[in-house]
């Protein structure tokens, strides 16, 4: 695998995800060949983020290309940094995460969103989870948090939720 120039693969297979999405073509097992999903297995993604980037482009326009580059950006870094390279076996099913409307020190979503941002930095998303879908994307309007922001909020205080509840009380007061 090439790494100086990975971002151009990522934004080609970003374009053609939202091209087959808007061409009516919605299922994701056709969407790319041995290459690229050896090139998107490489980088500790999963066609899952391409169909819901696509998806989501197509039906309301955002996240935008650049959010959802920089989003997996910060999920290569860690699965080729931390998990050396190594996918982890764990599978977070949605019925597991925090139900939407709960809070944490009085803000609805943060419990839910930092569960979500745990799963996607360790690749443990399963398919029906996206984070930066769109009730994370108002969360973090709200809040005035970039979603790649975020998730590297989450990867310096992976053990230190009071942390990620001050950063978020303060961003939220400015």
């Amino acid at each position: 695998m090439k790494h100086y120039n990975y971002q151009d693969t990522f934004k080609k297979l970003y374009d053609k995800s939202v091209e087959l999405y808007r061409s009516g073509n919605i299922d994701k097992s056709t969407w790319f060949d041995a290459d690229e999903l050896a090139f998107i297995a490489a980088n500790g993604w999963r066609v899952q983020d391409f169909f819901d980037y696509g998806e989501d482009q197509v039906q309301g326009g955002e996240p935008s290309y650049e959010i959802a580059q920089s989003i997996e950006q910060v999920r290569r870094d860690y699965f080729l940094h931390i998990q050396k390279g190594v996918a982890s076996d764990n599978i977070i099913q949605a019925s597991s995460l925090t139900p939407k409307p709960e809070a944490l020190d009085g803000i609805p979503w943060l419990p839910r969103i930092i569960e979500k941002a745990k799963g996607k930095l360790q690749g443990e998303l399963s398919d029906e989870i996206m984070y930066c879908c769109g009730g994370d994307r108002n969360f973090l309007q709200t809040h005035d948090i970039h979603p790649a922001e975020f998730l590297r909020l989450v990867w310096a205080n992976m053990d230190d939720t009071p942390a990620i509840v001050e950063f978020v009380k303060s961003r939220s007061a400015s």
